[in-house]
């Protein structure tokens, strides 16, 4: 439940943070705004493993699509690259609609694998330069700064505001879509879908919206990705970067929007820290998921079960 504590606190952050980035560098600015991107991101993947239970390994695709939708919209006929953030919503949910309703039968690892043949052949499909509009391997160069009422973003605290106003947006829009009707269901189906099923639920259409909108929303962030790059190429869209959003519900709390926030700052914020131990970094990352996996297995902030406020029993009436 929404509390007058909680938005507080969030407002607080979003204050502090927004006051904040001015007396930062550049670097450490772009680092923020690839906590930012990858934090939409992990909201996104988090409606499709955290509420809905289904593994999902090629979410990288969906980002993918929407990137590369705004840059050949943009770089070939000209279009506003902001115009296009509903376009790149739909064209991800679109194609996410396409090839995951034949396999929404699928379940734990068999549909897990699948995911990543379909992140896979994406790229490939990049690479390949399907119908001579992704630039092959060499991606799209030249892809336009976006705009806002004359005013043009360009440098990185710029795109600090930017990402960070959709962010906002994300974690309000999410909050109340957990807490609906839809995001209800979601959680019923993940926790046991024959029961779901059993009680009226439509699991094959819950499953499936719950990919298409995650998918659209990735869709939206690979805009933005594309406009804070003005260059896209297939290396951009790996299966690593699917691993990378995984782990951070994963580690954060899946199901949890503030712990998908917290494993976004652990995953892409602190390796940065250890740079310099470039050829370490990666065995203390691994040490921490193995601790993880031991001793907190649903994450630092696990999602709290629903409680729900019934009233108080009615009392009886005097005889």
């Amino acid at each position: 439940m929404l509390t007058k504590r909680t938005i507080l606190i969030f407002a607080a952050g979003v204050l502090i943070a927004a006051a904040a980035a001015p007396f930062l560098n550049a670097y450490w600015v772009d680092v923020l705004n690839n906590i930012g991107l990858y934090a939409i991101l992990g909201l996104s993947l988090n409606l499709i493993v955290g509420h809905a239970g289904l593994f999902n390994l090629g979410h990288a695709a969906f980002f993918a699509i929407g990137a590369y939708t705004a840059a050949i919209l943009n770089t070939t006929f000209g279009v506003p690259i902001l115009w296009l953030l509903p376009v790149s919503a739909l064209a991800a949910a679109l194609f996410a609609f396409l090839v995951i309703r034949p396999i929404i039968h699928l379940r734990g690892d068999y549909l897990c694998i699948v995911t990543i043949g379909i992140g896979e052949i994406v790229r490939i499909a990049l690479i390949n330069d399907v119908w001579e509009l992704t630039g092959g391997a060499n991606g799209i160069f030249g892809i336009a700064r976006p705009s806002l009422f004359g005013f043009i973003i360009r440098t990185p605290l710029h795109f600090y505001y930017l990402i960070g106003a959709f962010l906002v947006i994300t974690v309000v829009l999410f909050f109340f879509l957990e807490n609906s009707r839809f995001g209800r269901a979601l959680n019923y189906l993940r926790e046991d879908e024959v029961a779901a099923e059993g009680s009226g639920i439509n699991t094959a259409y819950y499953k499936l919206m719950a990919f298409v909108v995650g998918a659209a929303w990735a869709g939206m962030a690979g805009l933005i990705f594309a406009a804070k790059m003005t260059i896209i190429s297939p290396e951009s869209f790996t299966f690593w970067d699917s691993v990378l959003m995984f782990t951070l519900i994963i580690l954060g709390g899946s199901g949890n929007i503030a712990g998908v926030l917290l494993g976004a700052v652990l995953i892409i914020g602190i390796p940065e820290f250890f740079r310099e131990f470039a050829d370490m970094r990666m065995l203390f990352f691994g040490l921490a998921m193995i601790v993880m996996m031991i001793f907190r297995t649903e994450g630092l902030l696990p999602q709290r079960a629903r409680g729900y406020d019934l009233g108080k029993p009615a009392e009886r009436a005097a005889p």
